[in-house]
């Protein structure tokens, strides 16, 4: 257990660093037996930032060398349960037309989110999508969407740490957590 930022507020890990670093090295290696060509990973933010660059480190680690862009969506704001609405927040600068994409997204809960944005590069004419998820909490989904590439099961807990935050805090935790109230 780690003791958080607040004196009143515990985080008992989930995932170790090394656990989640050596995980990122088993789907770097999944993605690029997938062969995609001409490969364009959109990171979803703003919580998956840490897991797609530690990814798109990994992957270059494997041989590959795609573009990366970035869309901010959000369904929580400062809310621990999704709202039921996608917004953008934040579009994309490159095109995805005949390409394949890769969307790169913190957890995988309800599923509006990587539906959402599946949905919207699809509409964008992208060739393929695919996902790639850190954590799949197998909760009853809203959207039924699977990832293709998973890094973790998660337990069905409020997660932070690993660029996941609850209202902007503990983004820079080097694990997964559950914030515990004490």
């Amino acid at each position: 257990m780690q003791p958080s930022q607040a004196a009143s507020t515990e985080i008992r890990v989930i995932f170790t660093a090394e656990q989640i670093a050596t995980q990122i090295g088993v789907v770097a290696r999944q993605i690029a037996a997938a062969k995609l060509d001409n490969l364009l990973v959109v990171a979803v933010l703003k919580g998956s930032f840490v897991f797609a660059a530690d990814l798109i480190r990994a992957l270059h680690n494997v041989g590959l060398s795609p573009e990366i862009d970035f869309l901010t969506l959000s369904s929580y704001r400062k809310a621990t349960a999704s709202s039921g609405t996608v917004q953008i927040l934040r579009d994309m600068e490159l095109l995805v037309a005949d390409r394949n994409v890769l969307i790169v997204d913190d957890i995988l809960e309800s599923g509006r989110t990587l539906a959402f944005a599946k949905d919207l590069l699809a509409a964008r004419g992208a060739r393929a999508i695919r996902t790639c998820v850190l954590l799949d909490k197998k909760v009853r989904r809203a959207v039924q969407i699977d990832a293709d590439f998973t890094a973790f099961d998660c337990p069905e807990v409020f997660v932070v740490g690993y660029g996941m935050d609850a209202g902007h805090r503990f983004r820079e935790l080097p694990y997964v957590g559950h914030v515990v109230k004490t």
